[in-house]
């Protein structure tokens, strides 16, 4: 599907949900996707990209950053510790701080360095066993924590369940950034980024329907 449509497709449901043109940021996350295929959407002048990776995002986009001005880089997969440096210097926004060992590695990195990524905590909406991410009922005080320690947490995340309404899980993830004071919502995906704007959503994060099925593993 053309870029073009998809961000028709956001504002349009953005205006239907009476906000304001431009409140979506379309992330288009372009992990294991052949580079050409990320060359041609940076050719249509978008710059801002999600990768689940630091590791291929430190092959990838060195190099498209040296060609193309402006790039916004969103890590969006899970964050294992011993990488956070790396993804500190790799990426402007990391919408997977889902742990208290993690909040404290990046409060103290970032003070090192004097600078932190945006911040959204993921929140495991569907209490799934094998997902990421803070637990409802322990949001609140893991943003306090956060907080705490000086971090510039901008917003929540959540990946709903595949089998469940995700419309149920973005209306949560809403209700708890409002009780907390926060106004970025990273929710909606290929499948229902319409559905999350008209519920909030200020980032949604969109692959296939951009860049069509990614390479499989083994070839990336």
């Amino acid at each position: 599907m053309p870029l073009t449509e998809i961000q028709t497709r956001i504002d349009t449901a953005a205006e239907r949900a009476g906000r304001a043109p431009g409140a979506v940021t379309l992330i288009a996350v372009s992990k294991r996707q052949p580079d050409d295929r990320v060359q041609a959407v940076l050719e249509q002048g978008h710059r801002v990209f999600g990768e689940n990776q630091v590791q291929e995002a430190a092959r990838k986009w060195p190099g498209f950053r040296d060609r193309f001005d402006g790039v916004q880089l969103h890590l969006i997969g899970p964050l294992q510790t011993n990488k956070t440096r790396q993804a500190m210097d790799l990426f402007d926004a990391i919408h997977a701080l889902d742990r208290p060992k993690l909040a404290a590695t990046l409060a103290r990195l970032a003070q090192d360095r004097g600078i932190c990524p945006d911040l959204f905590i993921q929140v495991n909406t569907g209490e799934e066993p094998q997902k990421a991410g803070i637990l409802p009922g322990d949001a609140d005080a893991f943003i306090a924590e956060a907080r705490a320690l000086d971090l510039p947490v901008r917003g929540l995340m959540c990946i709903p369940p595949v089998d469940e309404e995700p419309s149920l899980h973005f209306a949560l993830l809403a209700r708890i950034a409002e009780r907390n004071g926060l106004t970025g919502l990273s929710m909606g995906m290929s499948g229902d980024f319409e559905t999350a704007v008209a519920l909030g959503a200020t980032h949604v994060r969109v692959g296939s329907a951009i860049f069509g099925e990614r390479i499989s593993k083994d070839r990336a």
